[in-house]
């Protein structure tokens, strides 16, 4: 587990790792961490005009583009992992949606041990180019539901020599603040998306009928990963070259207004 990092400074930090991973100086990564302040995270080439920077600000949230795909994600009150590891490893390996289905089988895992039965979004979701820009709405192929909604929604990054997935984990909290994020013709589309997202989305406290605390869930999805993928976890820290490059990634990338606001 790690400290809550700033937006800017978690994608910074998942970038730092998969560039080390790639180059063989870090082993491969399950990270679990939460954000402070609360923070907007866009997919990676999701329009910047599809938030409200505006009402964003007056709320109090950040906003950062991850290097992942998919769409817009308000982080508060939840538990994020990434996954990384090199893109010749065991698990890595095959279509996109195979190594989708093989981590799911992990995470369902995790879930299983905070109580919930969750399962898997069929292979034949995908999402419309209708679809709004919120995250939430539609469980894509493999992602995580339960009862039918969407609980635990990934992405993937695959670069030269790394895979990184990013989730996110919603465990309390009214997820209809999202849509005070996006920007929106009227209050009236606002009302049918909220309506949307509230059919199709839920949180962990929502499934379980009570809360679960951060480090608690932590623990279930690193256990649960562990035992169903047959992987031996171990404490670390960041190294000190992940921490100087997660820095400089910080000050060129995921803090520039540059990479943040493009279109």
């Amino acid at each position: 587990m790690d400290t809550p990092r700033t937006g800017a400074e978690n994608m910074a930090v998942d970038e730092a790792i998969a560039q080390a991973v790639a180059a063989r100086r870090s082993s491969p990564t399950f990270r679990l961490y939460a954000w402070k302040p609360a923070c907007v995270s866009l997919g990676r080439n999701q329009a910047y005009s599809s938030i409200d920077d505006a009402r964003c600000a007056k709320l109090g949230y950040d906003i950062v583009r991850r290097p992942t795909g998919g769409r817009a994600i308000l982080h508060t009150d939840e538990l994020t992992y990434s996954l990384i590891a090199p893109d010749d490893h065991p698990l890595m390996q095959g279509m996109i949606l195979d190594v989708y289905l093989a981590i799911s089988r992990g995470l369902r895992a995790g879930l299983g041990r905070m109580g919930l039965d969750a399962d898997t979004a069929p292979a034949t979701n995908r999402a419309g180019p209708d679809a709004s820009a919120a995250c939430f709405e539609v469980p894509s192929a493999h992602e995580i539901i339960v009862g039918g909604r969407k609980l635990l929604g990934s992405a993937q990054n695959r670069r030269a020599g790394y895979v990184l997935q990013h989730g996110s984990l919603p465990l309390s909290g009214d997820l209809m603040r999202l849509i005070d994020c996006l920007a929106t013709a009227d209050e009236a589309e606002r009302a049918a998306l909220r309506a949307s997202l509230r059919d199709h989305a839920l949180t962990v406290e929502e499934a379980l009928g009570h809360g679960v605390a951060f480090e608690t869930a932590a623990t279930a999805m690193a256990d649960g990963m562990a035992e169903a993928l047959g992987i031996e976890f171990v404490a670390g820290v960041l190294s000190a070259d992940e921490e100087v490059c997660a820095a400089e990634l910080m000050r060129e990338k995921y803090g520039n207004a540059t990479w943040t606001r493009r279109s």
